[in-house]
């Protein structure tokens, strides 16, 4: 059987195995996958399909995207830009708006670079347009912010912080 033109795909597993100490077979068992098939996948002979290298990755504990890229399903750049996507959806320190926000700001950064914005991610983000809408829709109805506690409500403020009282007419 001639070898497939996968990349490094199966010399890179095989080091990652390896290098996680784990048998073949221990692999296969971790991954779901038969033990020849994975064999046949790391000497460069079987193709795997997403679905097989993202059951391998989390076997491995590694990104399923850079495994992507050595099968040639994703090019390096849209796996940087899913890896910052991810990143920013995954981190707990931030909530939902702060994380839509942020996307946003990335995705216009991308555009006046020249780079393509929202990417097709299929993780739970929505897109900017729809984080752009609902952030002017908040900004102009002062809608609450996640805590309850938006622009209107406790009335108007002065520079300073301090509640003031509505202007008379």
């Amino acid at each position: 059987m001639a070898s497939l033109n996968v990349g490094n795909l199966g010399e890179y597993l095989r080091e990652q195995r390896r290098t996680a100490q784990l048998s073949l077979r221990q692999l296969a068992d971790a991954a779901g996958v038969s033990n020849p098939y994975l064999s046949q996948i790391e000497r460069g002979l079987r193709k795997p399909s997403a679905e097989v290298l993202q059951q391998v990755a989390k076997a491995l504990r590694i990104s399923a995207e850079t495994l992507y890229v050595r099968a040639g399903i994703l090019d390096e750049r849209e796996r940087e830009e899913l890896e910052t996507r991810a990143v920013v959806l995954a981190d707990p320190s931030i909530n939902e708006r702060q994380k839509s926000v942020l996307l946003q700001i990335y995705d216009s950064f991308r555009r006046e670079n020249g780079f393509d914005a929202e990417p097709d991610t299929g993780a739970g983000f929505h897109g900017a347009g729809v984080a752009e809408s609902r952030i002017d829709a908040d900004a102009e109805s002062g809608a609450a912010d996640a805590d309850g506690a938006g622009p209107d409500a406790r009335g108007p403020r002065t520079a300073g912080g301090s509640d003031a009282d509505p202007p008379a007419n």
